[in-house]
């Protein structure tokens, strides 16, 4: 526990290993960890509403809700991982590819980190709002609060890259274009995270299997009454 707190205060201080200056092998496997169990301990916060809130199965969601999170974080970043790697040999860069990868992987590690910090904010919103659709939304600011975090802490970490050559500008850019859009659509498909009340406790729901810019069109579309 005393190393993992350590190597989340070197995320968060941006310290040169995370990046630099140590084996690849060992550097990965210490963020890796780190963003497995922070994300999993906001996964289990989230899952807390139908305990909260006096809902039976409670336990089970938040068994659920613990896995989907490090799910979320995870997969999004293996599925837009290879079109990265692309990219930077398109560009000439496939040289800093792996201090790139370090830097992604850390920046990661600093959103489940961030995540975590935020839990007691959610539990108490959840304690003091038992509405489905307020806690939705509470954990969508949530995620928010915590990507502009992230994102911070990668465009510090690419920093000594962009020194070295300015195109790597364009990498950030694509990346974050890249990872929300695998994000959205992995978020529409793990859903439910909270857990409706008027629903059964699934891991995923019978209809998951859908578009999630679509629904988002469908759903703008009806609010604008067409």
């Amino acid at each position: 526990m005393v190393s993992l707190l350590g190597t989340a205060d070197d995320v968060l201080r941006r310290a040169e290993w995370t990046t630099r200056s140590e084996r690849m092998g060992p550097a990965v496997a210490r963020l890796a960890v780190c963003l497995l169990v922070f994300s999993l301990w906001y996964g289990a916060a989230v899952g807390t509403f139908r305990g909260l809130t006096g809902q039976d199965q409670w336990l089970l969601q938040t068994f659920y809700s613990a896995v989907k999170v490090p799910l979320l974080l995870s997969g999004a970043f293996l599925i837009g991982l290879p079109s990265f790697f692309v990219l930077c040999t398109l560009w000439g860069l496939r040289r800093d590819f792996g201090e790139a990868l370090r830097a992604l992987i850390a920046a990661q590690a600093g959103l489940a980190i961030v995540l975590a910090s935020l839990s007691p904010l959610t539990m108490t919103w959840y304690a003091s709002s038992a509405r489905y659709d307020q806690a939705l939304a509470f954990n969508g600011a949530m995620f928010a609060v915590a990507s502009l975090a992230a994102q911070f802490l990668l465009r510090a970490f690419f920093r000594p890259l962009v020194r070295r050559d300015p195109r790597h500008r364009k990498l950030l850019v694509a990346w974050a274009a890249i990872y929300v859009l695998v994000a959205i659509q992995l978020a529409w498909l793990l859903r439910p995270f909270l857990g409706a009340p008027d629903r059964e406790v699934q891991f995923f729901r019978p209809e998951a299997w859908d578009n999630a810019y679509v629904k988002i069109v469908q759903i703008a579309w009806r609010a604008l009454g067409f």
